[in-house]
């Protein structure tokens, strides 16, 4: 392995906007602030809500069922 070609790897500190800090190891050399982490992710907390809103046909049956029904006499 040929030497001084890799970039330096060494320590860094995360910190979400939670209040979460991580510790770890990263070719950025500088220490990061990120947005969400596995802390505080819907996803990952399992307070992700599962919206199930239909297909665009049975939107569109149930805005116009009304109008559809009473044109068609």
């Amino acid at each position: 392995m040929k030497n001084d070609i890799h970039p330096k790897y060494g320590p860094v500190k995360i910190e979400c906007s939670c209040g979460n800090v991580m510790h770890t190891h990263s070719t950025r050399s500088e220490d990061f602030h990120v947005d969400v982490c596995a802390a505080c992710h819907p996803f990952y907390t399992g307070q992700q809500r599962v919206v199930n809103r239909g297909g665009r046909i049975d939107r569109f049956k149930r805005q116009f069922s009304g109008a559809l029904s009473t044109s068609s006499s």
